[in-house]
């Protein structure tokens, strides 16, 4: 549907839908990496005129990081609403410094659950893990990429290439919908700090189709409505696949119901590739990761892992007519725990060029894992990996467990 209908605004009105709403009448952007993202965020930025909502989990004062902000505060001065949301454990680095710049210069700047070293809570596991950037609310920027730059690797030896990374920018309908969300969320975080002025967010159509007609969805993942709905559009998505599904994640700990997806498209003769992280990055993550290694590869799906850089996508493309680019890792953190949005793209030509652009890096820039290779490994490693990804699904459980009364 190119707008919302009268019974999809009424829902919306109430509380965001569990199912999404798919959107037609969009123009959606594929940007690779900060090289080609943090230049139109600026640009955008600049061109800002009314309004600009940023959310981010890490915001990184480095050269990138640098540039946001002055882009942020020379905004702000020249009249310009600001808000900027970051998360609380991810931008911990930078909370203070960014809390006196965006203070002193009139852009609002809020915390997502400050983490706090003192209290140990597992709802501070909680965190705000998308990437949202709104102008004018009418330009919408959605994916995994963080204010940092792609080159800054903190705690990494020198010498890596830049994190590789997708986002996309949208234009038409949907972004109405991606205002609501954003909006909805520095209502929560404000509720100290509204003004008079502040009013609870309400869907409001702003964008008429454009030509370039393309359908797509906004896939969010909450601790209310949202629990399931981005792992539920995966398994969906795989479950109908006919020929292809390629599949790049960061971090990839699938659960039960979605490693099944995935080995039983491959075992109806559906072509299943996952690029994958190569470098160690959180040594328990990785570990357990190569657990699973050997059902997925007998079931026939091909891995391959990235190893030039560190592997940040988090995208998807089914038979070339689904796909998706977003902030959702497939691992417990991001399945269970965060906030995490993407974007679900309807639209063969996007389908396509995403697709060329995974292949391109399994081709050129990442080495298969075969089962040969997997049976050579030494018993301890085995062993090492079984017990990483039996402490994950401990770790998860401590964390996702319901409080008992």
């Amino acid at each position: 549907m190119s707008t919302a209908t009268p019974w999809a605004r009424r829902r919306l009105e109430h509380s965001l839908t569990t199912r999404p709403l798919i959107y037609g009448g969009n123009r959606i952007e594929l940007l690779r990496s900060g090289g080609e993202f943090f230049p139109r965020l600026l640009a955008a930025i600049t061109a800002a005129r009314e309004s600009i909502h940023l959310e981010t989990y890490i915001f990184e004062l480095d050269v990138v990081g640098t540039r946001v902000a002055q882009a942020l505060l020379a905004a702000a001065e020249r009249g310009v609403a600001v808000h900027l949301l970051v998360d609380g454990f991810g931008s911990a680095a930078a909370l203070e410094p960014l809390r006196r710049q965006m203070n002193a210069g009139g852009v609002r700047f809020g915390v997502f659950r400050p983490a706090r070293w003192w209290r140990l809570d597992r709802r501070l596991l909680r965190r705000l893990h998308r990437k949202i950037a709104l102008i004018d609310d009418r330009l919408a920027f959605v994916g995994g990429i963080n204010i940092i730059d792609d080159h800054h690797h903190p705690g990494v030896a020198a010498g890596i290439g830049p994190r590789y990374d997708f986002a996309v920018s949208c234009e038409g309908p949907l972004v109405a919908l991606i205002a609501l969300v954003v909006k909805r969320m520095w209502w929560t975080i404000s509720a100290a700090d509204r003004r008079p002025e502040d009013r609870r967010p309400r869907y409001v159509e702003l964008a008429h189709p454009l030509p370039q007609n393309m359908r797509a969805a906004l896939l969010l993942r909450d601790n209310v409505r949202h629990r399931s709905t981005i792992e539920r559009a995966y398994q969906e998505a795989i479950a109908s696949a006919h020929r292809d599904v390629l599949l790049a994640n960061a971090y990839f700990l699938p659960g039960r119901k979605l490693r099944q997806a995935l080995c039983a498209a491959a075992q109806r003769g559906v072509r299943v590739r996952l690029l994958l992280q190569g470098r160690i990055e959180y040594r328990l993550q990785h570990y357990a990761q190569q657990a699973l290694y050997g059902e997925l590869l007998q079931s026939g799906v091909e891995i391959h892992e990235y190893r030039p850089s560190f592997l940040h996508a988090k995208v998807a493309v089914v038979d070339d007519v689904w796909a998706t680019v977003g902030s959702s890792n497939i691992d417990p953190y991001s399945l269970l725990l965060a906030r995490e949005a993407n974007v679900a793209v309807i639209d063969r030509g996007f389908a396509r060029q995403l697709r060329q652009e995974l292949e391109r890096a399994m081709e050129a820039e990442s080495a298969p894992i075969h089962v040969p290779a997997l049976q050579q490994r030494p018993w301890w490693r085995r062993i090492a990996y079984r017990l990483a990804y039996a402490a994950v699904r401990w770790l998860t459980f401590m964390a996702t467990r319901r409080a008992e009364h």
